[in-house]
């Protein structure tokens, strides 16, 4: 099995980055292949609506300008996802929220391609907002009908950090 993580920091080695590996070394003492890639100096746009990838149906965004179909690909390479993002404004940061709205439509117009892939999220948070930004990324794992495993201790995969 391989698990590929997406860490939607601005900051590619911020604390994101720091609790994706926590996780991912526990995969990989279970024997998991993991693999690691950040949104950091890679901007994607959101979804313009322009429902191209229904026409298409080439499991690629029709808007190639950007780094959304790099990482609509890396997803769908794995058999597990990983997304981590900071809780900016009591959400995802901008980078992972375009990601999620272009990968979703994406994957929707093509019969739902992350359909029963694990689907997990982590969110880095220092005061508050860290439950709409869970409910985000889990909203994505949803909808496009992925498994979501249960928390392994306590209600929610977040942990509070002090600012860098």
């Amino acid at each position: 099995m391989k698990v590929v993580a997406i860490n939607g920091s601005a900051r590619k080695e911020g604390n994101t980055f720091i609790l994706l590996n926590v996780v991912m070394d526990e995969l990989k003492k279970e024997g998991i292949e993991t693999e690691i890639h950040s949104l950091s100096g890679k901007p994607i746009q959101g979804c313009i609506a322009c429902y191209q990838c229904f026409q298409n149906k080439n499991r690629k965004c029709a808007v190639d300008k950007d780094a959304a179909n790099e990482f609509i690909g890396l997803m769908e390479k794995g058999e597990g996802i990983l997304l981590g993002s900071p809780t900016y404004f009591a959400d995802v940061s901008a980078g992972m929220r375009a990601l999620i709205e272009r990968a979703g439509l994406v994957s929707r117009a093509n019969d739902y391609m992350y359909k029963h892939k694990v689907g997990a999220g982590v969110i880095a948070v220092r005061r508050a907002g860290a439950i709409p930004a869970f409910n985000s990324l889990n909203l994505f794992f949803h909808y496009n009908q992925m498994v979501m495993p249960g928390p392994a201790i306590g209600p929610w995969p977040s942990a509070g950090i002090s600012a860098r």
